[in-house]
């Protein structure tokens, strides 16, 4: 990610463009993730986690 050096700009305005395209990227979540080596198994059980959690929390729908 880089942004670049405007005529006359401050660093205070350049590094609140680069933290705003930071986010808009999605970049930290990704890091985070990438911080600590997590096995295949490992994400698996996390998602089947999370799912049930989200159908849980979710109310059902009549058909």
């Amino acid at each position: 990610m880089s942004v670049e050096l405007r005529p006359g700009e401050s660093q205070e305005s350049i590094l609140k463009r680069f933290r705003k395209a930071v986010a808009e990227a999605r970049i930290l979540p990704i890091v985070r993730q990438k911080r600590w080596f997590t096995s295949k198994s490992e994400i698996k059980r996390i998602k089947r986690q999370k799912a049930i959690r989200k159908s849980q929390r979710l109310p059902k729908r009549a058909v």
